[in-house]
């Protein structure tokens, strides 16, 4: 694809701003998590999102600027790690816990749909590839 490169570069720098948008609601605590603020109480805390999420969207966007085969092989493995760290967010963020369902926000679909974006992007790499002299 002629534009896929831009296209996951355009994806990773979302995934990013998406990690500061709500994720979910829990009503009964009055309480909003993010990747950024995700702590519940002392006793509960998901951690900071966002580092892992930024690490793996630059990572992605130095691959996809690089036009190197090699660079590309290694963006696939990139987006895997990102797309898996994505959807364990999901499963964590939203799981019921003690009888009470968080609200499920855009921000975590965001984060779900970009690191989707960022893997079908790196799975067509724009590259040439010379022919082989025999």
């Amino acid at each position: 694809m002629k534009h896929s490169q831009n296209i996951g570069i355009i994806a990773a720098i979302a995934l990013i701003g998406s990690c500061f948008l709500p994720w979910v609601s829990i009503p009964s605590l009055d309480l909003t998590l993010n990747g950024y603020h995700a702590k519940v109480n002392e006793a509960l805390t998901f951690g900071d999102q966002w580092i892992s999420h930024s690490f793996f969207a630059i990572l992605s966007i130095l691959l996809f600027a690089i036009p190197v085969l090699m660079a590309k092989r290694i963006n696939i493995f990139v987006a895997c790690v990102n797309l898996g760290w994505a959807l364990k967010n999901y499963i964590i963020f939203s799981m019921c816990r003690q009888g009470i369902c968080p609200e499920v926000k855009i921000g975590l679909i965001l984060v779900i749909v970009f690191s989707i974006t960022i893997m079908v992007m790196s799975l067509l790499p724009d590259i040439a590839i010379k022919p082989e002299q025999d």
